[in-house]
């Protein structure tokens, strides 16, 4: 029974801390809110299990690892390799970005903001799924290319290599769309 109590204890101290960070990842893997949930779900039934063999370390590079995996499981489950899409990711993602955008009444300013999100957004949705993937691990979720490599199991140069093309298609995306931008 003490060992239980351990348990949990540990769980609450290692893995809900980073809930939040493991639902934005099932989110952009798995492009909508409620596919998400199942996958942060399953994630955390899977480190629930896991947390007696937790060695310490980085518990959010652990916890994303276990929701990457999970995330790959669920689609290959759910979703053909062709279908795999972000059938409501740009939908979720403007509602949220339009909550944290600053209200400094230029409703021009907000539209352009809004409009640049957008097409950022549907510029990233478009990257294969190991580019979106090193791109909102480091540029999103914030962690190192350690433990990038960690959480994806690839050696720290193909985190770089996927990084720099990820930002190079990003940057060609952009610039080929039509530009919101301020004259």
């Amino acid at each position: 029974m003490a060992a239980a109590n351990e348990d949990q204890a540990r769980f609450r101290a290692v893995v809900l801390p980073h809930l939040a960070d493991a639902y934005a990842l099932a989110r952009w893997l798995t492009g909508n809110s409620s596919d998400a949930e199942d996958v942060v779900q399953e994630a955390s039934l899977r480190a629930f299990r896991a947390i007696g063999g937790y060695a310490g370390g980085n518990a959010r590079a652990w916890l994303l690892a276990i929701t990457r995996n999970a995330a790959f499981t669920w689609l290959a489950k759910n979703r053909s390799a062709t279908v795999v899409g972000v059938d409501d990711l740009e939908k979720v993602e403007r509602s949220e970005m339009a909550r944290e955008l600053p209200m400094d009444g230029n409703p021009e300013a907000e539209l352009i903001a809004k409009a640049d999100a957008q097409q950022l957004e549907a510029a990233i949705a478009q990257l294969p799924v190991p580019f979106r993937e090193a791109l909102v691990l480091r540029d999103v979720q914030g962690l190192d290319y350690r433990e990038i490599a960690q959480v994806t199991k690839v050696p720290i140069g193909t985190v770089m290599s996927r990084l720099a093309r990820a930002r190079g298609r990003l940057i060609a995306s952009m610039g080929s769309q039509p530009s919101t931008g301020k004259t």
